[in-house]
């Protein structure tokens, strides 16, 4: 194999991003590349770029400023770009203006015309732009490069209908399109006999899978025995071979009692659900288009808990959408103090261009947006830190997933309510389930001692 048929690939954004890259790289390994994690020795250098936050934007024009360097030095070099950002025409006129070194660029909904896209660009040595602005029918059976052989994404659906004001997606990923229940259950099935244990179903919004009846997707309501989400659950539960099941992300206005009950009956079902909220007050919720309000949510926390007294809620909040008042914010903070969150992922409000908010004129100054950024995380971290001391002592359930990202000399895993746990362990127990008694539980993760291996 030519030495220099390798790739590197850069991922940004949400696992949605995470599992097209891999996708990406199965299609690349079946082209006879190797995948290497040092972009300076790569010939091919992908950017999987995400459109959710501002941030995301910075870095990946941050990362292509820095490749111009290796283009200029390697010949052969090849730059390819995809992802959301890739799917907002002002992009494609940036990259044509400011980095007319890239080599190839296309969009979220073409990603199974890869191989031929790379092939023509690396063959022919010219540039491409393939950005499709809608979705065709669903590609089932591309390749996937696996970064664990234990755990594994499964798309079950695409897009997004909700248009929620501050966001992005629904004009990048494009509307909803539901794989067919048969084909998720014969992937799952492959995957169980490749050695998976742990599936995690995506969508943008898990809990409307099978909704939609238009744009080629699959559509529960016209069928005799259609299948929701929950039913979904049902069937994938009783895989043999598969032990672990998570999905996200999860929109609390289709959350149904169905789904809830899903949680009690579905003993691989991790008792752990991710339910954004975005905001506390019912008035900024109606302005981002959420379509619940504040005493809905609360309700539905209240059902969960009743039937899974110890499932973990983990959620996503903004800061700062236009128009906030501190009587706003305080609304979020006692919400938050009403639910008491395991985890939470916070964000300061950016103008995502195209979205109508983007136009509102009730901006929230920057210092005010970091004030209450400050003091939201301040309260979440000491729910968190208070939640996470109820497991000293206590006896988990680990699928072991490796070495520690920050410690080489431990090893570290996720509980089925996605805590993370550290502990001196051995190679022979990655892609294992054991059970660990916790030694000391801090705010972010658990530190503990095997007892027993699973299997």
């Amino acid at each position: 194999m030519d030495n220099q048929k390798n790739f590197y690939i850069q991922t940004f954004g949400c696992q949605m991003n995470e599992h097209d890259s891999e996708t990406l790289a199965g299609m690349l390994t079946e082209l006879g590349y190797t995948q290497i994690f040092d972009e300076k020795d790569a010939q091919l250098v992908i950017l999987n770029t995400c459109s959710v936050r501002e941030n995301a934007d910075q870095r990946f024009f941050g990362t292509l400023g820095q490749l111009k360097k290796l283009k200029e030095k390697k010949p052969g070099f090849t730059v390819a770009v995809c992802g959301c950002m890739m799917q907002q025409q002002h992009i494609i006129d940036t990259l044509k203006a400011k980095y007319p070194w890239v080599d190839l660029v296309f969009g979220t909904h073409n990603i199974h015309e890869f191989p031929k896209l790379i092939d023509n660009v690396m063959n022919e040595r010219r540039k491409l732009v393939e950005v499709w602005p809608d979705g065709g029918e669903i590609v089932e059976g591309l390749p996937v490069k696996r970064l664990y052989p234990f755990k594994s994404f499964v798309n079950i659906m695409y897009g997004c209908n909700n248009f929620c004001t501050y966001c992005i997606v629904p004009y990048t990923r494009g509307r909803e399109r539901s794989r067919r229940p048969e084909d998720i259950v014969a992937e799952v099935k492959k995957l169980a006999e490749d050695g998976v244990k742990e599936i995690t179903l995506l969508g943008q919004n898990v809990n409307s899978y099978g909704v939609s009846p238009h744009y080629g997707g699959y559509c529960y309501k016209e069928e005799e025995n259609g299948v929701d989400f929950a039913g979904l659950l049902y069937l994938l539960n009783e895989i043999e071979g598969i032990e672990r099941i998570h999905f996200m992300t999860s929109h609390p206005k289709d959350l149904s009692d169905r789904l809830i009950q899903a949680f009690v009956d579905c003993d691989k079902l991790c008792k752990k659900i991710h339910l954004p909220v975005q905001a506390g007050s019912t008035e900024i919720l109606r302005r981002m288009n959420r379509k619940y309000t504040k005493e809905q949510y609360l309700e539905l926390v209240k059902k969960l808990r009743a039937a899974v007294p110890d499932i973990a809620i983990t959620t996503d909040l903004i800061v700062g959408f236009p128009g906030e008042t501190e009587e706003d914010f305080q609304e979020t903070l006692d919400l938050v103090r009403q639910v008491e969150y395991d985890s939470a992922f916070t964000f300061l409000y950016s103008i995502r261009k195209g979205t109508p908010a983007e136009k509102y004129e009730d901006q929230v100054p920057e210092e005010v947006k970091h004030d209450r950024f400050n003091r939201l995380v301040e309260q979440i971290h000491e729910i968190q830190g208070r939640k996470s001391r109820r497991y000293q002592d206590q006896i988990v359930k680990v699928l072991v997933e490796g070495l520690s990202q920050r410690n080489s000399e431990t090893y570290a895993g996720h509980t089925d309510f996605g805590k993370t746990v550290n502990f001196n362990g051995t190679p022979d127990l990655v892609g294992k389930i054991v059970e660990i008694k916790v030694t000391e539980a801090k705010t972010f993760s658990l530190w503990g001692e095997v007892v027993r291996v699973i299997g």
